[in-house]
């Protein structure tokens, strides 16, 4: 019985001090309830509303109909009109839309030829999993009314009487690989884990072996250190990318058809801004242990909303606004543009300043939260 009264004392000791830690309480509490809301809500393999653009050169009611058709069945949303195909090839390389939609002049001739595809789809393949989803549309049957008569289009693979409606072309992926897709994206997660983590304990470490107490003595001001605390790690998070690269390029294939210049840039941009949260959550935790917490609190809403394993774009919209404020969502597409795409930064600016913006956020949150004192 003594031995059942210590035990029990021990535990009540260990729900105390829980309880006045508050942080590790609201981890208990926040990461199953946002495990269960990123699987049951945000995860969604039921694609819907893929980002197309629309160059109908033919103009006509059959043509109207087609689109219509398409949008209906809410597996594209159009969101961008082109004139060309050549336009339309710009977009998917600036990442403007995934799905290209492409109606020629002569769309109503090749209508009447059942051995002629009448419409053209276009297909940012960087992600593998697009391709299967657009196909299940060039497989579909439309319905197109022309001249007061049903003229029925039927996939390729029951054809019969006609062909069918729709080519397919896929763009930077169109082997269908998983590691072109997986291997430029691990880049950022590997940064995300160990950027994020390096930081994250830099104030942290100080705070436990009594070191501010001498930076509370020197001249040097608050953006002077936290700058001077993530320096080192721009040069690592630089090496990293140099690493992990090498082994994309060497070991998996992966291509690189824009230049290291731009993509150096990219990562350094993508270094700096998740480098910028490691010092928020510093100023956050009280001991190493809780700034462990926080970084895989980080991660794992980055690696499964930001794109790298799921369609973004197949995303409920609040997951996706929230997606926004996640450094990976951003570098995503510059790496795969860049890496795979041949795209020059000039083209991914978008995704750059959404960067520059989170990087000024979190700095500017890590130092008003920032106190060079000991508590």
């Amino acid at each position: 019985m003594k031995g059942i009264r210590r035990m029990w004392a021990v535990a009540l000791k260990e729900f105390r001090q829980l309880a006045r830690d508050r942080l590790t309480f609201a981890m208990v509490i926040g990461i199953p309830l946002i495990l269960i809301t990123l699987f049951g809500y945000a995860i969604n393999l039921d694609v819907r509303n893929l980002r197309a653009g629309i160059a109908d050169q033919a103009g006509t009611q059959t043509s109207r109909r087609l689109v219509a058709d398409l949008t209906a069945t809410q597996v594209i949303a159009p969101v961008r009109q082109a004139a060309t195909a050549e336009e339309l090839e710009r977009m998917l390389l600036g990442n403007e839309i995934v799905v290209g939609i492409f109606i020629p002049r002569d769309f109503e001739r090749r209508l009447q030829d059942p051995n002629r595809e009448a419409a053209q789809l276009l297909v940012d393949a960087t992600d593998p999993l697009i391709p299967g989803i657009v196909s299940a549309i060039a497989d579909m049957p439309f319905a197109l009314r022309e001249h007061g008569a049903t003229q029925r289009m039927v996939p390729r693979t029951g054809r019969s009487q006609q062909g069918s409606l729709f080519s397919m072309r896929q763009f930077y992926n169109p082997e269908g690989r998983s590691a072109v897709m997986i291997v430029p994206g691990t880049i950022g997660v590997i940064l995300t884990f160990t950027m994020v983590l390096f930081t994250s304990i830099a104030i942290v470490r100080e705070r436990e072996r009594g070191n501010l107490e001498l930076l509370i003595t020197t001249p040097v001001r608050t953006i002077e250190l936290m700058l001077g605390k993530i320096i080192p790690y721009i040069f690592i998070g630089l090496l990293q990318v140099t690493l992990i690269l090498s082994a994309a390029v060497f070991l998996f294939d992966v291509p690189l058809r824009g230049t290291l210049l731009d993509l150096y840039v990219a990562s350094l941009a993508y270094v700096v801004a998740v480098l910028g949260f490691g010092l928020l959550i510093s100023t956050i935790a009280k001991v190493q242990f809780q700034a462990f917490q926080l970084t895989f609190f980080l991660l794992l809403p980055s690696i499964l909303l930001s794109g790298f394993i799921f369609p973004f774009d197949g995303m409920p919209q609040p997951a996706q606004y929230f997606a926004q404020a996640l450094p990976l969502t951003h570098f995503i597409v510059l790496v795969r543009g860049i890496l795979l795409k041949g795209a020059e930064l000039a083209d991914l600016l978008l995704p750059l300043q959404k960067l520059g913006i989170l990087f000024v956020i979190s700095m500017t949150l890590a130092m008003v939260r920032f106190r060079k004192r000991l508590d």
